[in-house]
């Protein structure tokens, strides 16, 4: 065995399953879950992200599935996963948000953000705090050399976010890694483990 295929088998033994709630200072990240239906079918239906989300517009069956199929993202064990978490308002319990981490491919230790979150608690701070925790189960949790984040360029607040996060543009990230385009026109932004670390220890 070769010491590529060495590493490469060494990385995909390597798992995430974080313990829940992954908790930030006003946020609760736990599995979505049943009960979570009329808050999910608020934040994927609502007019305002509809435009911006790369499923597009889904109908009340469509919202369904997709809760159905987010709820079973639990943990990460192998490429081509994503991890999909609630994010639960600590003093209310109300779910606001959807937050992921999807783990790309597994030679280049790539993974990708995305966030959604409802756009009546949009501009608090509360999509910065979950991609914070997601970056850490990203390069702490999971060991990823890189994390990328990908809008349609008219999604001014999620570059704002990206750009808030630390994210630099990154065009080329696309034909790197052969990503398939979400949006006709769209902006792709990432961050390396090493400028994670260093942004750490300030």
């Amino acid at each position: 065995m070769t010491q590529v295929n060495a590493a490469l088998r060494a990385r995909l033994l390597h798992v995430l399953q974080p313990a829940y709630p992954v908790r930030t200072p006003r946020l609760n990240l736990r599995p979505f879950v049943a009960s979570d239906t009329a808050a999910f079918n608020a934040i994927y239906t609502h007019p305002e992200l509809v435009r911006h989300l790369a499923c597009g517009r889904l109908d009340r069956a469509g919202v369904q599935a997709l809760l159905a199929c987010k709820a079973q993202r639990t943990g990460l064990t192998e490429p081509g996963q994503t991890l999909s978490l609630a994010m639960v308002l600590v003093d209310t319990g109300e779910v606001v948000g959807d937050a992921s981490l999807g783990w790309v491919r597994a030679e280049h230790d790539v993974g990708e953000l995305v966030i959604v979150l409802h756009p009546r608690h949009q501009g608090k701070g509360y999509a910065a705090e979950a991609g914070i925790a997601i970056l850490r189960l990203g390069f702490e949790g999971l060991d990823l050399h890189q994390v990328f984040g990908v809008c349609a360029t008219r999604d001014i607040a999620s570059a704002s976010l990206m750009e808030g996060l630390g994210m630099q543009p990154d065009p080329a990230l696309r034909e790197r890694e052969q990503l398939e385009r979400k949006w006709p026109d769209e902006l792709v932004y990432s961050l390396l483990a090493l400028d994670w670390r260093s942004r750490a220890k300030m």
